[in-house]
């Protein structure tokens, strides 16, 4: 009995993992500007080697990556910035 529970907490883990990897796939697929969609796919399929594959795929002109950055802005709005002189 004791070796399926060390199977069902292993297996826990891995659906973890397989489930963080889609998360965060589905994230970095967004912010290239492919859309959620094709970042869970590939998060479902290839699990952690969807990440990095994510992280190799060049960023779209128009995304949000481009604009903001890989983790978006560091807290600063357009209203904090100073007007420019006239």
């Amino acid at each position: 009995m004791t070796v399926i529970a060390i199977i069902g907490a292993e297996a826990l883990w891995l659906l973890y993992i397989w489930l963080f990897a889609a998360i965060v796939c589905s994230y970095l697929s967004a912010r290239k500007g492919f859309g959620e969609r094709p970042g869970l796919a590939t998060g479902m399929l290839l699990s952690a080697l969807g990440i990095i594959i994510w992280l190799v795929v060049p960023a779209k002109a128009d995304s949000i990556w481009r604009r903001d950055g890989a983790l978006g802005r560091s807290g600063k709005s357009d209203a904090d910035e100073p007007a420019p002189d006239r």
